[in-house]
């Protein structure tokens, strides 16, 4: 498969990802974290903002593969 079509497929993947795991980590935001301490509602914030670069790096690092000659 052309570095092209990975990027293509990479992209629509990370799209329906991150619109399948924003509202839910904004669901549990608003449900679980307004009532937690500041110090615990800052780290989780942090931890929710970040969360969704570990399950997408194995795709970029796939997207940016090389083509096979």
């Amino acid at each position: 498969m052309s570095k092209r079509n990975r990027k293509l497929i990479g992209t629509v993947l990370m799209l329906v990802f991150v619109a399948i795991y924003a509202p839910i980590a904004m669901a549990l935001a608003e449900s679980r974290i307004v009532e937690a301490p500041k110090l615990v509602q800052t780290l989780a914030y942090i931890v929710l903002g970040l969360a969704w670069v570990l399950p997408i790096m194995p795709l970029i690092r796939w997207m940016e593969k090389p083509d096979e000659v």
